[in-house]
């Protein structure tokens, strides 16, 4: 299948389609309902749906995970996703840059401080789609606004169930506000200091015994000088940027126990990095029909596609003028998967199902001499992979030991592809000086998983976990050579799949209500892991290592005591790079942007209904640049503040501040060249909530 350019144009049919498929069921029935209405209702007949996926598993607490909370995904200081995740102590990007300012490549997702070259090794999904870019792996943190989501779980440790070969670190799940948490409007706008704007919107209501969502949310500003005063250049830029998306939601019953869930997004990002000139775009457009059944078989049954493409300007540091123009890359992902929950037994929960995802794409990009300007060559570049998987999970509550254990095992066994893969040179007048076919590939293979979860008393459990996890190497790391002047950085096709081997104990307290404590501690091993190994000064490539290991502890803490809550997370990781052969001289060296200890916290107080005032901590240990650990970036606490305060009844005050201390964050060294993290910024603006009473 080739890919799709993703435009409104090809894509907009199958959203239309796919968000008004449900609403007919539920408009018909709608009218059902008005043409008798002598006849009232009885509470037994009245049909909910949900909008979610299936319940969680009696297991699902054997394996370490934090579920944060709509109230605590709000109150973010800086009202962006990946801000709301660093309340994870452990979650990471490549970078520490927020999606402001960071290169949208540069977004990838990980946990346990497993390391990467920005491409992304915790499954990220969105109402259980997975939301990763086809081509490169990062996640498009801009395209899902916080305010849309009720609630965010993130399981640490490798995945074997649906879409399992993207679990290498772990899952993060990110799940949509339902009707019920939602108001009829809800809308905001915000300013800060430097004249930035931030506006939302969300319309939520009834249709007939389902109900339809729609958003939009718009984020622009002339940015801040990521570039410290004393290396600023008159080609240096501040980090501007201007995003919005569009999202529909539409949820309606089928029968009594099944529901259809349709959900589309589009989205634009354009953001500029460093220089003028430095320019990247990063846009696309989703769409997935999902059909849950909680009948005595349940099942779960969800199919999507996206078109994404993304464009970037790169600005020679010395002379700042253009030297690599990468005008597209189109890319298309598509997958869906099934599970069945048959009736086995009352004291066995088993899943059964298959998934499939494939993505495709094309790089095409031109390259320019920094001297003269004029086109030295035109590259492109692109392939598919694909993952067929069949997984098997069973949870089993002995009755002998009246719930107080739990024992789950599952397996999952994937077909992985990659195909169609190609990279060509050619000179100014098109002619190809070089080009690489590269062979197709497939490969069988098994990952499991087995936890076991035994209460000793109501306020404590033991748990223990072992598992294994894949991942398949992206079209950018197979097949994308790339500089970051002076350092060129060379693709590599023969790169094999990354594989994680890992195990974890911990313990859960729950010493009174409204307190929960968790300890875990876990070795995690991924060999054959993808890094960009230095080969020379300034040349590097993509090469498998002999392993990453991490070993640590994780600690996380809730206390909610009514007006009073607070969440707390720390990590600690000793993770070290295995090095054998060419990467020899890596041993021992800790994996690039990998801090040994993170930390987060967060302290709210909420004296009455619609108040609500958070301080938000955030800490993280010196990071290395790359892999020789030569460029450190130093640790970095910063404090923020989230305040929204009624004003009437529907209609309250917001504040805003970020890195109130103004601390100096460093989140690139090259060779003493810097960019830098957010400066101390202030929000204030207004939200109105429409209530339904």
């Amino acid at each position: 299948m080739p890919p799709i350019k993703p435009t409104i144009r090809t894509i907009l049919p199958l959203i239309a389609s796919s968000i008004l498929l449900p609403l007919a069921p539920a408009a018909a029935q709608d009218d059902e309902q008005s043409s008798e209405t002598a006849t009232p209702v009885e509470p037994q007949n009245v049909i909910v749906v949900t909008g979610e996926g299936l319940d969680e598993t009696p297991a699902a607490p054997a394996y370490s995970s934090i579920t944060l909370e709509r109230a605590q995904i709000i109150a973010t200081p800086s009202g962006r996703l990946e801000d709301v995740l660093g309340a994870v102590a452990g979650f990471q990007q490549f970078r520490r840059s927020d999606s402001r300012s960071a290169n949208p490549t540069a977004q990838g997702a990980t946990l346990r401080a497993l390391g990467g070259n920005a491409t992304s090794r915790a499954l990220v999904t969105l109402d259980g789609v997975p939301i990763a870019d086809p081509f490169f792996g990062y996640v498009p943190f801009n395209s899902v606004a916080p305010e849309r989501l009720g609630s965010i779980t993130v399981t640490r440790g490798g995945g074997s169930g649906p879409f399992g070969s993207g679990a290498l670190a772990g899952t993060i799940a990110l799940e949509s506000a339902g009707y019920s948490e939602l108001a009829p409007f809800e809308g905001r706008i915000l300013a800060n200091d430097r004249g930035e704007t931030e506006s939302s919107a969300i319309l939520s209501s009834r249709l007939g015994a389902g109900f339809v969502t729609a958003s939009g949310r718009w984020d622009r500003g002339k940015g801040f000088f990521t570039t410290p005063e004393d290396q600023r250049v008159p080609a240096s830029a501040r980090a501007s940027f201007d995003n919005w998306s569009l999202s529909l939601r539409g949820v309606a019953p089928v029968t009594s126990d099944i529901e259809l869930q349709a959900n589309a997004l589009v989205y634009d990002d354009r953001r500029t990095l460093r220089f003028e000139g430095a320019d990247s775009t990063n846009e696309g457009q989703n769409a997935s029909l999902r059909l849950v059944g909680r009948g005595g078989w349940a099942f779960d049954a969800l199919a999507y596609i996206q078109a994404r493409d993304f464009s970037n300007v790169v600005i020679s540091s010395t002379r700042f003028t253009r030297v690599l123009d990468q005008r597209s890359t189109p890319s298309t992902g598509i997958g869906g998967k099934i599970e069945l929950q048959p009736p086995v037994a009352e004291t066995h929960v088993l899943r059964i199902g298959t998934d499939y995802r494939r993505a495709s794409g094309t790089l095409s990009e031109d390259a320019y001499s920094a001297f003269s300007g004029a086109l030295t060559e035109r590259r492109s570049a692109g392939g598919a992979t694909s993952d067929l998987g069949f997984f098997l999970e069973d949870d089993w509550t002995p009755r002998a030991l009246d719930g107080k254990l739990v024992l789950s095992g599952g397996i999952r066994a994937s077909l992985t592809r990659v195909t169609g893969g190609f990279f060509v040179r050619r000179d100014p007048a098109n002619v190809v000086t070089e080009r690489l076919d590269a062979p197709d590939r497939s490969d069988w293979s098994a990952t499991y998983r087995a936890g076991v979860l035994y209460r000793v008393t109501d306020a404590f459990a033991l748990r223990a976990a072992a598992y294994s996890g894949e991942r398949v190497p992206t079209l950018n790391e197979l097949y994308r050579p790339f500089v970051v002047f002076p350092v060129e950085t060379l693709a590599n096709p023969d790169l094999t799949n990354e594989r994680l081997e890992g195990f974890e104990v911990g313990f859960d307290i729950v010493p009174q209500t409204g307190v929960e404590l968790a300890l875990t501690a876990f070795d995690n091993r991924v060999e054959d892991a993808i890094a960009n190994v230095t080969l020379e000064e300034n040349l590097r490539q993509r090469q498998n290592l002999p392993a990453i290991e991490a070993r640590g502890l994780e600690f996380d803490l809730g206390i909610d005591l009514g007006r009073i809550a607070f969440d707390g997370t720390l990590s600690y990781t000793d993770a070290q790079i295995e090095g054998r052969g060419p990467s020899l001289a890596l041993d021992g060296n800790r994996p690039p942007q990998v801090p040994s200890f993170s930390a987060a916290a967060a302290l709210s107080y909420r004296p009455a209904k619609d108040w609500n005032v958070a301080l938000t901590l955030r800490h993280v240990a010196e990071q290395f640049e790359g892999d020789l650990e030569t460029d450190p970036l130093p640790a970095a606490t910063t404090l923020g503040i989230y305040a929204h305060i009624p004003v009437t009844d529907n209609l309250q005050l917001v504040f805003r501040g970020e890195n109130l201390t103004d601390e100096r964050v460093v989140m690139r060294n090259s060779g003493g060249s810097l960019d830098l993290g957010a400066p101390r910024t202030f929000w204030v603006g207004i939200r109105m909530d429409l209530d339904r009473r």
